[in-house]
């Protein structure tokens, strides 16, 4: 069919309320919806900022310094014998040592019994020890055997050195016919009338018996 164009301009021609219309009609048909602007994106939320680190308020300048406590003094060291073990707080003391026996086998039980002496002031301190060794019967051995024992004489010298006495009963010399000069380091004071005697003297004087 052919269209003069009077015609086409005619069928073309839109009076204003015509294209209200047809907008109308767009609108309202599915090509519409489907070219409509997409719904904005909803922003996300916020973020809830980190609490900040609590901090210790400053102590004002006039604030007292805190008490520290003072350190322990260091403990004194112990006092220590000769040998180098401790020693008790041991008081003076007065002691007489009974020696009536032999010395056995090369002297043994001389040799410990002048230990056991040793071994006393050790402990004590010879500063506050006052100690005699009463020597009667078989006890005489023990300085009659050091005239030839080198080891017993080393021993009897050191205990003299201390302070301790030897005493020898004159009863015994007198019995057995000894002559104080053929014992070791025995002088006219250190020779008593009886030995049992001297002995009991010396008890009532406060000293110590003591038997090894």
């Amino acid at each position: 069919m052919n269209l003069s164009p009077q015609t086409t301009k005619q069928r073309f021609a839109m009076t204003p309320l015509g294209l209200a219309a047809v907008l109308m009609t767009f609108a309202a048909s599915p090509l519409a919806a489907q070219t409509a602007a997409p719904a904005p994106a909803t922003p996300p939320a916020a973020e809830a900022p980190a609490p900040a680190p609590a901090t210790t308020p400053a102590a004002p300048a006039d604030a007292p310094a805190p008490a520290t406590t003072p350190a322990a003094p260091a403990a004194a060291a112990a006092p220590t014998t000769e040998t180098g073990a401790p020693t008790a707080a041991y008081e003076a003391q007065k002691v007489v040592y009974h020696v009536n026996g032999k010395g056995g086998e090369e002297g043994k039980a001389y040799r410990a019994i002048l230990g056991n002496i040793r071994n006393h002031i050790d402990a004590v301190g010879a500063d506050k020890l006052d100690l005699r060794v009463v020597m009667h019967g078989d006890g005489i051995g023990m300085v009659q055997d050091a005239v030839d024992d080198q080891a017993l004489q080393g021993t009897i010298i050191d205990l003299r050195n201390k302070g301790v006495r030897f005493l020898v009963c004159n009863n015994t010399l007198v019995a057995r016919k000894i002559d104080p000069a053929s014992l070791f380091e025995v002088s006219e004071e250190d020779v008593v009338p009886s030995g049992v005697a001297e002995l009991g003297k010396l008890q009532m004087e406060g000293f110590a018996y003591i038997k090894p």
